[in-house]
């Protein structure tokens, strides 16, 4: 191994260059596209052979390659972000649904309208139904582990692996990374023996018509290679372990939970800031902890009910809003759960971007410890905006594009504040 302080788009690039793809399928969009941009360097310059490196056209066409190479069976990898995970979407589905081990990257960013290029779940979250394998990192260490660790289970299960990193927050943070050598990855990660493949000397359909009358226990089967998969996460990340001698991967990560009445589920580079504030709290006396998730699908349901079982009070912090009814991790933690009395609360923070201090999560530990947090809390909200807005709407048929006139608020605000 050797230790290198490089952007975290750049340690994916060199984790996926060590897993020997034979076709990487690129299409640019922030903030994934360094990582692609290094992949095309590696293979431009020979340092990543064989290996055929695809300019297409569209997000579409690079997961569309992606299933064509992998049906062919070749080891396929590609990356994207918001809007391009959601033009890509029925190829997304297509690429599980006939259980295609293609690895992909999502550069974690918020979906439009309005347009908004930074960071929060919006996009990997539309996609949890997908029946993609999805797996959040936390530092950049984890995610260049983490992509070795989708080879190995995308390959085993024959599934698709999102690997979901959080974006410019990771993809464009320079940390100190530590990159495992050539034997190492080998060893971890056999060579692809794909479970099906297209053989002009033996030919076979994929992807046919299926009726009612077997499409249910199609279906049902893609479920049971998710269930399977929380069996092997937890053994490959212990395989990880001897071979690479760090702990990476898994399906949850505790972080002084053991005696904790309050515990906060977050998943993603978020979680560094809620470890800094509950150390900060345990020396005030608070007993408070936190559980990462690392795989959300499949969802780890046994896992978190063991680790939140014994607290008073969940909060589950998430970087996304299902709109109309609040929370979606929350949802899964409910029902892990469920049979439980426990004070449940869900917190939507980071929306677009937005910072999540430890000033903000402070204040929110501590109300939620004296249970006098809303079910529904949006962290840091800025009422006056969203109640000059509704005013606006209130008086007047022709209110204008509520974006433009919240920028507008914002602007006013801000003035007569300085």
């Amino acid at each position: 191994m050797s230790l290198k302080q490089c952007e975290g788009s750049h340690a994916v690039a060199a984790a996926v260059a060590l897993c020997r793809p034979e076709v990487i399928c690129a299409y640019p969009i922030s903030p994934q596209t360094h990582i692609v941009e290094g992949l095309g360097k590696m293979v431009k310059a020979g340092e990543l052979s064989p290996c055929e490196f695809i300019n297409v056209e569209s997000e579409f066409a690079a997961m569309s390659v992606a299933i064509g190479a992998s049906a062919a069976g070749a080891r396929a990898y590609t990356a994207t972000a918001s809007q391009g995970l959601l033009f890509m979407v029925e190829a997304v589905y297509n690429a599980s649904g006939l259980g295609l081990p293609i690895v992909m990257t999502v550069a974690n960013r918020a979906i439009g309208a309005p347009i908004n290029i930074w960071n929060d779940h919006s996009d990997s979250m539309s996609q949890r139904d997908c029946g993609w394998i999805q797996l959040f990192a936390e530092t950049n260490q984890e995610a260049l582990d983490l992509h070795i660790q989708a080879f190995r289970l995308g390959e085993e299960l024959s599934l698709p692996v999102m690997v979901c990193m959080d974006g410019f927050i990771l993809t464009h943070a320079y940390e100190r990374v530590d990159i495992p050598t050539q034997a190492q990855v080998d060893e971890y990660l056999p060579a692809f023996s794909p479970r099906q493949v297209l053989d002009p000397s033996k030919p076979i359909s994929i992807g046919a018509m299926v009726g009612p009358e077997a499409f249910t226990e199609v279906r049902y089967l893609a479920h049971a290679k998710q269930m399977q998969a929380l069996e092997l996460i937890p053994q490959h990340a212990a395989e990880f372990m001897k071979i690479f001698g760090r702990e990476s991967g898994g399906l949850v990560r505790p972080y002084r939970c053991e005696d904790a009445e309050t515990i906060v589920v977050a998943l993603g580079s978020v979680l560094g800031t809620i470890k800094d504030t509950i150390d900060e709290m345990r020396d005030e006396g608070h007993q408070i902890g936190a559980l990462g998730i690392i795989s959300f699908r499949p969802f780890p349901l046994a896992a978190v009910r063991e680790a939140l079982q014994h607290a008073k009070r969940v909060v589950v912090l998430e970087k996304s809003l299902a709109v109309g009814i609040g929370g979606i991790v929350s949802t899964d933690v409910r029902m892990a759960l469920s049979g439980l009395h426990l004070q449940g609360y869900t917190v939507i923070a980071g929306l677009g971007g937005r910072a999540i201090t430890k000033v903000s999560l402070h204040k929110l530990f501590c109300l939620a410890e004296k249970d006098e947090l809303e079910r529904l809390t949006f962290l840091d909200l800025d009422h006056n905006i969203v109640n000059r807005e509704l005013e606006r709407q209130k008086q007047k048929r022709r209110s204008g594009p509520i974006a433009e006139n919240m920028l507008r608020d914002v602007g006013v605000i801000a003035a007569r504040i300085s």
